[in-house]
């Protein structure tokens, strides 16, 4: 192969330079929380392994890119803008992931539901072959793990997997938009991953106002969505499916938003939250009336109880 074949090879119209620095990505954060599963690493670690492995992702051509939005692409800094833009969501969305892998199948099942809706509006908005390819293998590769993770688990995927999860779909997110970059685009696989994303905000937010410090944030605590709504009363499994359906309505969002614009979208998801309304309703008055049922019934049986011991007396 000549010098010249070579330097196509790599150049910006292929991607094995891409796939290389995001296998690398793979590898260097695979080896770190497979540590971190087996021994421990320092949570500082991590975050500095998945920083290390964005600017390698974006060192190898990957990054979010020329936005259609006159106020950015008007400033002097902006590929520090896009570099710094496109290593936050790479972490963001990894940290994402792994922090909502808090019960059986709740990482993997949100993973399978964000990949089906990333394929979906990648389709689409005629993004590039390599991202359908890549976004279809781990959605499929997910479908065939989630029964044995879906509770009771028989397999745990641990730190590197939630990691390498939430690494792989933001990366392929980026891939996927790569053609296009207008704002409803970009936005979409914002929408996709909106319940992790929403999920880590929050705990971030409440980790530093409960624990008055920025160290505060690497602290883990009890107050993610899925320990507010087994708190409720709901089994682990309940739990789980809720926020499937949680994370199921923001990816059909998103592909109503960018197939059929903002007011369809807005008009599905008022009939889902009033959907979600009438059903809650319904099932705290189920509640409250098998509530009622066990208290009468544990009433009859301190009666019956009471009547035995005054005849035996």
């Amino acid at each position: 192969m000549s010098i010249e074949g070579t330097i196509d090879l790599f150049g910006e119209d292929t991607y094995y330079k891409k796939l290389l620095g995001f296998g690398a990505g793979i590898i260097i954060l695979g080896v770190v929380c497979f540590i971190d599963d087996s021994r421990g690493v320092h949570p500082l670690v991590k975050l500095f392994t998945q920083i290390l492995v964005a600017i390698i992702v974006v060192a190898s051509g990957i990054r979010i890119d020329n936005i259609d939005i006159d106020f950015i692409n008007q400033l002097s800094w902006k590929d520090t803008f896009y570099t710094i833009l496109t290593i936050g969501w790479i972490v963001g969305i990894t940290n994402a992931i792994n922090l909502i892998d808090g019960l059986d199948g709740l990482s993997t099942g949100i993973s399978v539901i964000s990949s089906l809706s990333l394929l979906i509006i990648f389709s689409l908005n005629g993004s590039p072959i390599i991202s359908i390819i890549l976004i279809t293998a781990l959605g499929g590769a997910l479908v065939g793990f989630l029964p044995f993770n879906f509770n009771p688990a028989k397999t745990f995927i641990g730190d590197t997997g939630s990691n390498f999860l939430g690494f792989a779909l933001s990366v392929i997110s980026i891939l996927g938009v790569a053609k296009t970059y207008t704002a409803i685009v970009i936005i979409a696989p914002l929408i996709v991953l909106a319940l992790p994303v929403f999920d880590t905000l929050f705990a971030i937010i409440r980790r530093v106002v409960t624990g008055k410090s920025i160290k505060a944030i690497i602290m883990p605590d009890k107050g993610h969505l899925h320990h507010k709504i087994i708190s409720k009363g709901y089994t682990q499994k309940q739990a789980v499916l809720i926020l499937y359906g949680i994370s199921a309505t923001f990816g059909m969002f998103a592909i109503i938003l960018l197939d059929s614009g903002i007011w369809k979208a807005l008009s599905f998801a008022l009939m889902i939250i009033a959907a979600m309304f009438i059903g809650y309703n319904s099932i705290f008055k189920m509640k409250e009336e098998s509530a009622q049922i066990q208290k009468e019934i544990n009433e009859e049986i301190e009666s019956n109880h009471k009547i035995r011991n005054d005849k035996e007396v």
